[in-house]
């Protein structure tokens, strides 16, 4: 079992910047790529970024590319979401996920990942 807990998440005027952190423990953290999902109110849950264990290779979605970053530091087990230019649509629940390294066609889809965290809120304002 992993277990991942995600802090960081506020409110945030429209421009600004937040990074979010997700902190993984139990099971051993290596070969796990690691993602980000959000799930905005009355919409599916949605895919946001992720990093392949491998490689370190990072994938993102179109509407996050150029102002997310996502890193991981495997000696502290944790995975970081940086987001810039923060967009009121970017408001939403952000979880974190761990599962196998994959392609992009899989690591984009909730059903790849075994474990989850609770979440925290993310709230941008206009």
């Amino acid at each position: 079992q992993v277990q991942l807990v995600e802090s960081g998440g506020g409110l945030v005027q429209a421009g600004g910047s937040l990074r979010l952190s997700c902190a993984a423990s139990g099971r051993t953290f290596g070969g796990y790529t690691m993602g980000w999902f959000r799930r905005a109110p009355g919409k599916e849950r949605e895919f946001v970024a992720a990093i392949t264990w491998s490689f370190g290779n990072t994938f993102y979605a179109d509407s996050v590319t150029g102002r997310f970053t996502i890193s991981r530091d495997n000696a502290n087990t944790t995975v970081y979401l940086q987001m810039n230019s923060l967009k009121p649509e970017d408001t939403a629940v952000y979880y974190c996920a761990a599962g196998p390294d994959g392609s992009r066609f899989y690591l984009t889809r909730t059903s790849r990942y075994n474990y989850w965290g609770q979440g925290t809120q993310v709230t941008v304002s206009s």
